[in-house]
């Protein structure tokens, strides 16, 4: 579904992501951990052509030399940002439906079924449908910005940080709507703080430290690695897994 290969981004002088190679199966959720500053906003940005990047970037089997948003849009990716960015004086339902915005343009007249869809996901913005978009609590903000982005159709959604904030109950309820979206096909790419959240619910995971990929691996060996589980998870780690095996730690 996505790979890049010796990605980097560039801050005048200061080099923000470094020779960065990531890649997402389809159907996979693979999340990016790693402490502030790491470059892991940065990497999602360049991803969707918010940011210049050097290095290839293949979605779906098409090279992006220069991404550009509405080429990425296009081609089937969509990014729920760390900030959520929605229009706090529109309703839920117009917020939901502007995430339709390029399928329209294109042709397409299936948003009703779409916006079904995902009060069917999230039965609390059907309650809320017609509620201004700034009462809503940070939990449900969240859930129209998932929303909105699925109402695009995505093939590859990233999410940033999307526990940011929220109380641990609603933390539990994203993730897993989270899963439920991998079983109905949605290749994720997750960027996380909650580590031990997102590596619960991922399938494959990297660690993103001073804008470079130091581990990487199957998630439960990452979340098994002695450093991980010291630094990331708040725990000693005794050089295996708990499998007894020694984990997967690709990079120094």
């Amino acid at each position: 579904m996505l790979q890049t290969e010796a990605l980097n981004v560039r801050y005048g002088k200061v080099r923000a992501v470094e020779d960065v190679s990531v890649q997402v199966r389809r159907g996979q959720i693979v999340t990016v951990i790693g402490p502030n500053g790491a470059g892991k906003t940065t990497l999602l940005s360049a991803l969707m052509g918010l940011l210049p990047s050097q290095g290839g970037i293949t979605l779906s089997g098409k090279h992006h030399a220069h991404p550009d948003v509405q080429d990425m849009v296009e081609a089937g990716m969509n990014l729920v940002p760390e900030k959520r960015e929605l229009f706090v004086e529109m309703s839920v339902e117009d917020n939901l439906v502007l995430g339709a915005f390029h399928r329209r343009r294109r042709g397409h007249r299936d948003h009703a079924q779409d916006l079904e869809e995902v009060y069917t996901l999230f039965p609390r913005l059907r309650e809320r449908r017609q509620q201004l978009t700034g009462t809503l609590s940070g939990g449900e903000r969240q859930m129209v910005a998932i929303g909105r982005a699925l109402m695009g159709r995505p093939a590859l959604l990233m999410l940033d940080e999307p526990s940011l904030g929220l109380a641990p109950l609603i933390v539990k309820e994203i993730f897993r709507i989270v899963e439920t979206l991998r079983e109905r096909g949605v290749s994720i790419l997750l960027v996380e703080q909650n580590a031990r959240a997102a590596l619960r619910v991922a399938d494959y995971a990297y660690v993103l430290e001073m804008g470079r990929v130091t581990v990487e691996g199957p998630a439960q060996d990452v979340a098994a690695d002695p450093r991980v589980m010291h630094i990331y998870l708040g725990k000693s780690g005794a050089g295996k897994g708990s499998d007894g095996a020694t984990p997967a730690v690709l990079a120094p």
